[in-house]
């Protein structure tokens, strides 16, 4: 009965979900001449949303979430932004992104009560996932924080000097905080990494499961839905520009070598960690929801 009553507040809250994103969506396409590719995506998922929710079917439920992932797959970076003390680049694109984030959630929810999918407790994992996923997140972020680390030091990497990285943050409108931390030798985004990695461990440890259980999950969703779809992404294009087969553009580099080397660097490290955050993730989503909340292991 309680599950029920659960799965059908959650509904209704996605019904009200989609009504917001489409309006958001409506909105942002009458006053905005050059709506944000989010908001489209938002739009799409917000009548998938309605559709799956009227018929009570999966596959409108699925598409919408999917919808939802692409339109809050760069809420992360208007996250650091604004922990930086930057603005985003679009208010309208970052609340595009939070609402995709929640439609994401909500959607994915109803989707599973439809489908009838149930998590038997005698299947539940009784332990982490495995030791190497917090190590694999640390493996590949560790050449994107020797890069970052590097420039920020004053070095010189893929042709372009620490002086050329700051002076293009100063031009493309960093905050004070940023531009403080580059020249005394820290990278804001490293900072970040390492606080990803913290999380990574914090999840499958057994000190991290006497947390609140929504204090390691809101970073850990936030992530997930972020860096997944936009490594993974990222890589696929990548390797159709490492073939030719679309161009890409040099921006600050001086060449086109330059720009495919620091992108190789950056969206494996992306993708790499938001796999192996996918992975601890969904192990501790699990294992808490089991128990009802903070629950510490028991060593044996």
């Amino acid at each position: 009965m309680t599950s029920k009553i659960l799965t059908s507040n959650v509904a209704t809250v996605c019904g009200w979900w989609a009504g917001v994103a489409g309006a958001l969506a409506v909105g942002a396409g009458l006053l905005e001449s050059r709506p944000p590719l989010a908001v489209w995506a938002l739009a799409g998922a917000a009548a998938a949303a309605g559709a799956g929710l009227a018929a009570r079917a999966r596959v409108p439920l699925w598409a919408a979430c999917g919808l939802s992932v692409t339109a809050g797959c760069t809420l992360l970076m208007d996250v650091i932004a604004l922990l930086f003390g930057q603005r985003v680049d679009s208010v309208t694109g970052a609340v595009a992104h939070a609402l995709g984030l929640v439609g994401a959630l909500l959607t994915g929810a109803v989707a599973m009560a439809v489908t009838g999918r149930r998590d038997v407790a005698a299947g539940a994992p009784t332990g982490p996932p495995g030791r190497w996923i917090p190590y694999l997140g640390v493996l590949t972020f560790l050449p994107y924080v020797a890069m970052k680390l590097h420039w920020a030091l004053g070095g010189t990497f893929a042709g372009v000097s620490g002086a050329e990285v700051l002076a293009e943050s100063e031009r493309n409108g960093a905050s004070g905080l940023w531009l403080t931390l580059e020249r005394w030798g820290l990278d804001a985004t490293v900072l970040m990494a390492l606080v990803g990695i913290l999380l990574l461990f914090c999840l499958i440890r057994p000190w991290g499961l006497r947390l609140p259980r929504w204090l390691p999950l809101t970073p850990a969703l936030i992530g997930t839905a972020t860096l997944v779809p936009y490594g993974l992404l990222g890589l696929g294009y990548l390797v159709l520009a490492q073939t030719g087969a679309v161009g890409i553009s040099s921006g600050a580099f001086h060449s086109e070598d330059d720009t495919l080397l620091v992108a190789w660097i950056g969206y494996t490290a992306f993708s790499g960690y938001g796999v192996a955050l996918l992975a601890a993730t969904r192990w501790y989503w699990r294992r808490t929801r089991e128990h009802g909340g903070p629950t510490p292991l028991r060593r044996p």
